[in-house]
């Protein structure tokens, strides 16, 4: 017995070794598998870059040109391999460029750690340079911040971030630190942080409403389900293909849970929302039973809350109790991991097929294909669509690529064609609606998975936003390829501009550069198509490249994308045209 307690003992108290504040940081980062950092460096933090110099074989840090760049890169590489992604900025407005990043990656639950360096303990509050309030600043948009101004405390908050950033349901962790915290030594040792007191992750699991659930759907004569990323973020797509074709429901998917479900199985029925198809939209209020999972009734999903799914019984599968309720009120809510929730649900639930339903669905999609589709892929009528575009990447691709899209009309049309076969292949900023999000989050996205093509599908308006980092992928040799779909317009704006004030274009026509000439400036393969008959062989070209290749599509200026759901309308208020 005395043998087994000295052994326990010394296997619980790790061995200590003095390093500074700055060096204890690479070693937590080290300690919690990290690979690939994000980051500009600057004054604050530059004691942290210091000893980063001395780890450089260990930890592969990737300068973008923007800290924005650096948020977004760590969102793709995050989404990409449900890994935490991290960020590094320096003080003032090294910390205020991460913002946007890490409001983004809030609101679509991407597990980030922000590291950010601060001025000196004794000047805070001294309006010193380039010090700002960022814990302040970034509180509404993280899921935890921490301002660390003792070295000590390094090892445990850092734990602590990563843990709370992957727990539960995922998002941004900010940790400020001074730079006297860099420079001060500390007995460095490192335990992994698998509980906090104050947080629980996973709420517990409520059998009773689990059978309530299952005995809703087992007696539904039309039930519909509605996935989203909680199904990814979960890692339960292979259960949730279990329960569709074991209970034969009809399932359809927000933009963030694109790519859970094969977009070619059978029961897929589409996109719901705005932008989305018509049969799941339509039938989003002729259902009896929404079973919504892993998803959080967003504005954009539902229309008008008052016409919302008012005949059905509503059952939510939620990891976050505070979206229960949130914005649909739930019949059943059904808490905790999905994961844990559908695995005991398929347990309950009884085989069916529901034909008669499904039928519908088909009728409805026949007239979505007639009246918009056909179109859409038509490759008889005048200027290149977007929607051919996608389709040619989907034909050399297999539906095997990761396609990363940016924010605007293109994003509505990469989600609606776009085909993919496995998971975590559909990135892009769905709550905030970040233009720029696309170049720097293809970059992570390719760094996280190298063995996967990467394909940025971008407007020229958002592509404007984050170009410069184009250096980035030219100084790390990243074979990500870019696709610009140019209409010469800020396209979701004109159309709404055109539908619903008279056509008048106001601030939205866009007078754009040479993007090829750019590209080439960063020696980055290119092409320019302007004519339908190029358009398989250069994309053909670009999908086959080993490097990194750009891509300028010139599509029709004014396209408009449809279906659509306008502001105020219920979901079956859809319009086609």
């Amino acid at each position: 017995m005395e043998v087994k307690t000295a052994s326990f003992e010394k296997l619980a108290t790790p061995a200590t070794t003095t390093v500074s504040g700055a060096e204890a940081v690479i070693k937590c980062l080290l300690e919690e598998g990290v690979e690939t950092i994000y980051g500009y460096p600057g004054g604050a933090i530059m004691p942290v870059y210091d000893e980063l110099y001395k780890y450089q074989n260990k930890i592969h840090h990737v300068l973008t040109r923007h800290e924005q760049g650096a948020t977004h890169a760590a969102q793709g590489f995050a989404r990409v391999t449900g890994k935490v992604g991290v960020a590094m900025a320096t003080s003032g407005p090294g910390a205020t460029n991460l913002v946007t990043g890490i409001a983004d990656a809030q609101i679509d639950s991407t597990p980030l750690v922000c590291i950010t360096g601060q001025v000196g303990s004794h000047l805070l509050g001294s309006d010193a340079f380039q010090e700002t309030d960022i814990v302040g600043i970034s509180t509404p948009i993280t899921k935890w911040n921490y301002q660390i101004t003792k070295a000590e405390e390094i090892p445990e908050i850092i734990a602590r971030a990563f843990y709370i950033a992957r727990s539960g349901r995922p998002g941004p962790v900010l940790i400020d630190i001074t730079k006297d915290a860099q420079f001060a030594s500390l007995e460095f040792s490192y335990k992994k942080c698998s509980g906090i007191r104050s947080y629980k992750p996973e709420p517990e699991i409520s059998m009773p409403q689990l059978e309530k659930a299952a005995e809703a759907i087992n007696s539904a004569k039309k039930p519909f389900i509605v996935f989203g990323q909680g199904v990814i973020l979960g890692a339960a797509e292979k259960l949730l293909k279990q329960l569709v074709e074991k209970t034969g429901i009809p399932a359809a998917w927000t933009i963030l849970g694109l790519s859970a479900l094969p977009t070619d199985h059978p029961l897929n029925v589409g996109m719901v929302g705005m932008h989305g198809n018509y049969a799941p939209n339509m039938l989003t209020n002729e259902c009896d039973v929404l079973i919504a999972i892993g998803m959080r009734f967003d504005d954009r999903v539902t229309g008008n809350l008052e016409k919302y799914a008012k005949q059905a019984k509503v059952i939510h599968f939620e990891i976050d109790p505070a979206e229960i309720d949130k914005n649909v009120k739930a019949d059943v809510p059904v808490l905790g991991n999905v994961k844990k929730t559908l695995a005991l649900l398929l347990e309950l639930v009884e085989g069916n097929k529901h034909e008669a339903w499904h039928q519908e669905f088909k009728d409805l999609y026949k007239i979505e294909y007639d009246k918009i589709i056909k179109n859409d892929l038509n490759a008889e009528r005048g200027k290149i669509g977007m929607a051919e575009v996608i389709d040619e990447i989907n034909t050399c691709s297999k539906g095997d690529a990761v396609i990363v899209s940016d924010v605007g009309q293109h994003q509505m049309v990469a989600c609606r064609y776009s085909k993919f076969n496995q998971t975590r292949s559909k990135v892009t900023s769905g709550g905030l609606g970040t233009m720029g999000f696309a170049l720097p989050a293809a970059i992570g996205a390719k760094m996280g998975a190298p063995n996967r093509e990467v394909v940025a599908i971008i407007g020229d308006g958002g592509y404007q936003m984050t170009i410069q980092e184009l250096g980035t992928i030219f100084q790390t040799k990243t074979p990500v390829k870019i696709v610009i779909l140019n209409n010469g317009f800020l396209g979701m704006v004109r159309q709404w501009q055109q539908l619903f004030f008279d056509k008048r274009y106001a601030s939205t026509e866009m007078v754009n550069p040479d993007f090829v000439t750019i590209a080439k400036g960063y020696h980055i393969k290119t092409n320019q198509v302007t004519e339908r008959a190029q358009l398989a062989e250069a994309v053909k070209e670009m999908m086959e490249s080993k490097e990194a290749y750009f891509l300028e599509v010139k599509v029709e200026q004014e396209e408009n994308v449809f279906p659509m759901v306008p502001t105020g309308a219920a979901v079956s208020e859809i319009l086609l045209e």
